[in-house]
């Protein structure tokens, strides 16, 4: 959609301060030059928006600022009139009569849009800095009242058949969201009760999240309905999931939700994925096609979603080095709904319960009997909560003691579920070898040293009944082939 008549002379003056054309989307123009980028808002009334009026693209240019710019400070810089002098001639921050107003921006390169980016530089780092970023902007966000759920289906139910998309389809879809939302409207209000419902970004995805100063940085917060962006957490992070698994695969987006879930303890979350995913298919599926595009691809997904994998238990325990916790996120992908099982790790539950990011190290006095026993208490309700919500659960812990082994089993029995124990085992060198190699890593949650191994080494296990797997080598091949998975299909 090109610029408005009435706006075509601001865009010029814009231009050649930019020295650039615009880069135009259906509500938005962006001058973006050396040193500054300049956002103006188009004035258009498409329904779910209006800016046609000057004095609202002044307050939602205000608000745009208000929003973004605590979460990237100096990408969001200051609001600008569009004045007109008394030569008649139009410029920026002039004393006359404001008849534009503009966001003034740092420029950012094509580049460093995340969308852009090739899916190689989305390595585990920047993975786990994604999950990072949403947990702390969730954090900083002011709690609201919940607002209804069941209008955001119907209103994209609707925005779905004024795109074109087919109508039985479209109508099944909305039963079944519809359904969900019937089972979950309890949950949801106990979530809205704990202050899970946030004025959130609203509108979550790569395309708006961007390196800015060499941090992932979320941009572009939904301003102009603040009912659409009054939401549960979950919901919001449920769009970028959903990008990140379209784009990038469900490995991607399976380590930013477990990132998400180990910072924020929040592994409740996975209760209402299936809807949450597909609604945010859904806007997808009825944007593309409203754009030209058929949308099919998303639509597709957006009904598959509301038909998730039955959950399952999976626990994977073995001294310090066996490379637990490699086959853990390894197998997550793999196991249950999407975008896979949650992965609960002992070592990641201690350091949320310290009050620290995973990769921080703790004291030994973070390690006492009755600490681990409080993490494998947390670690077990997780589970059985997950599993009872329809999700996939993947335990990663040493489970030297067989009590905590027993707990992890009788969660899967309480939910119903099947479970599967692998036991990893590797020679004692091999362990020693690999926990001096990584003893400092700044990116590892455990803080297991040769000593510590020695010490668990001599416990006696007691009776084992899981099975038992070589990790002297990868036992993945093996552990796929324990649990019936073939890496294609979830399982």
């Amino acid at each position: 959609m090109s610029l408005p008549a009435a706006q075509a002379e601001a865009g010029a003056l814009l231009a050649r301060l930019a020295g650039v054309a615009a880069v135009e989307t259906h509500i938005s123009a962006v001058y973006v030059g050396p040193e500054d980028a300049w956002k103006l808002k188009k004035a258009v009334a498409l329904g779910f928006l209006d800016f046609s009026r000057l004095t609202d693209r002044e307050r939602l240019l205000r608000r745009e600022l208000a929003l973004n710019a605590p979460f990237a400070p100096g990408l969001y810089r200051e609001v600008v009139p569009v004045t007109r002098g008394a030569d008649g001639a139009l410029k920026l921050g002039g004393e006359g009569e404001p008849v534009e107003w503009v966001l003034r921006m740092a420029p950012l390169r094509p580049g460093d849009f995340l969308d852009a980016q090739e899916a190689a530089g989305f390595d585990p780092t920047r993975l786990d800095a994604l999950g990072d970023t949403v947990f702390a902007m969730h954090a900083a966000l002011p709690t609201r009242p919940a607002p209804g759920f069941r209008p955001v289906i119907e209103g994209n139910a609707r925005a779905a058949l004024g795109a074109g998309l087919q109508e039985g389809r479209v109508a099944a879809w909305a039963g079944a969201a519809l359904g969900w939302l019937e089972r979950l409207d309890p949950w949801l209000a106990a979530r809205a009760g704990e202050g899970r419902v946030r004025r959130c970004h609203g509108d979550l995805h790569l395309g708006n999240l961007c390196l800015w100063q060499g941090r992932v940085t979320p941009f572009d917060a939904l301003e102009f309905d603040e009912a659409l962006a009054t939401i549960d957490t979950g919901y919001d992070l449920a769009f970028l999931l959903m990008d990140c698994e379209h784009r990038l695969g469900r490995a991607a987006a399976n380590r930013v939700l477990n990132r998400y879930a180990a910072r924020s303890g929040d592994a409740r979350l996975v209760a209402a994925l299936p809807l949450w995913l597909s609604l945010r298919a859904m806007i997808r599926a009825h944007a593309e096609a409203k754009r030209g595009g058929d949308g099919l691809a998303y639509l597709d997904r957006a009904e598959a979603l509301l038909h998730p994998a039955p959950p399952r238990l999976v626990a994977v325990g073995g001294l310090q080095g066996t490379g637990k916790t490699r086959l853990a996120r390894a197998l997550a992908p793999m196991l249950g709904p999407a975008p896979g099982a949650l992965v609960l790790r002992s070592d990641e539950i201690r350091k949320r319960r310290a009050g620290v990011p995973p990769e921080q190290r703790l004291p030994p006095s973070a390690y006492t009997p009755e600490a681990s026993a409080a993490v494998f208490a947390e670690l077990a309700a997780q589970a059985e909560a997950a599993l009872r919500a329809g999700h996939a659960v993947v335990a990663d812990a040493v489970f030297l003691r067989p009590e905590e082994r027993a707990a992890i089993e009788a969660a899967a029995r309480a939910a119903g579920v099947r479970f599967d124990g692998i036991w990893l085992t590797a020679p004692r060198a091999v362990l020693e070898a690999r926990i001096a190699a990584r003893t400092g890593d700044a990116s590892d949650a455990s803080d297991a040293d040769v000593a510590v191994l020695a010490a668990a080494a001599a416990r006696d296990a007691g009776p084992l009944a899981w099975r038992v797997l070589d990790a002297a080598g990868d036992p993945l091949p093996a552990a796929c082939e324990a649990l019936g998975c073939n890496g294609a299909d979830p399982c």
